[in-house]
């Protein structure tokens, strides 16, 4: 299997947008790849946007992000107060915080899976591509009762120590998600063990993403 690097200078660190339609999309999507380059690129600089992030889950979602991001630098996360459920008949709303984040001009786009069984991850999926024209854009997976698990055609080997923070910080930051039955450690350690026999990782471990458009 061929690997790809990420070519980062200390002049010019790298710069990761993460977008999330909820609370804690990105860190059950990507958490476990966001510490691998918070760890591999000390100097990186990640953008933390959550789109629904309401009462208790706002503050979960600052509580996360701080965990994720670790000593790297942070910027936010931005949270917005849209409705769970919502997005699409507000699009217009949201496409204007897209075109905001514009600014940002990140080297790295972590977003959600354009089919997506979940209409606002849809949404932001089909709006981080509609945004950002020219970027490394990773669309994560979120697992859940629909059962729309793809096949993911990029993957990131992760250490198992990697994988137990992740799991770890997931069930420390969110305690209002303790009550569902498939948030646990059980799914979360399942999925990456399942990305990383298909990858063939060293530790057996990864996470997956659909990768649509790479230049080599």
């Amino acid at each position: 299997m061929l690997s790809l690097s990420l070519q980062c200078e200390a002049v010019s660190p790298l710069t990761v947008l993460c977008l999330g339609a909820h609370s804690d999309d990105i860190e059950i999507g990507c958490g476990g790849t966001i510490l691998r380059l918070a760890k591999q690129y000390p100097n990186s600089v990640f953008h933390w946007v959550v789109f629904s992030a309401l009462g208790e889950r706002a503050e979960e979602a600052e509580r996360a992000a701080k965990l994720f991001a670790g000593t790297t630098a942070l910027r936010g996360p931005m949270l917005k107060g849209f409705q769970d459920g919502f997005m699409p008949f507000v699009g217009g709303e949201v496409k204007a915080i897209f075109e905001e984040l514009k600014a940002t001009s990140p080297d790295l786009i972590f977003t959600h899976n354009r089919h997506d069984a979940h209409q606002d991850h849809r949404l932001l999926g089909e709006l981080s591509w509609n945004t950002f024209r020219d970027h490394l854009i990773l669309e994560y997976e979120i697992p859940k009762y629909d059962g729309d698990l793809g096949q993911p055609n990029f993957f990131v080997p992760l250490d198992s120590e990697l994988c137990e923070k992740k799991v770890h910080y997931l069930l420390e930051a969110f305690r209002s998600q303790e009550r569902k039955r498939w948030f646990g450690q059980d799914t979360f350690l399942s999925l990456m063990r399942l990305r990383g026999m298909e990858c063939n990782a060293p530790s057996g471990y990864a996470e997956a993403f659909f990768c649509r458009k790479l230049s080599l």
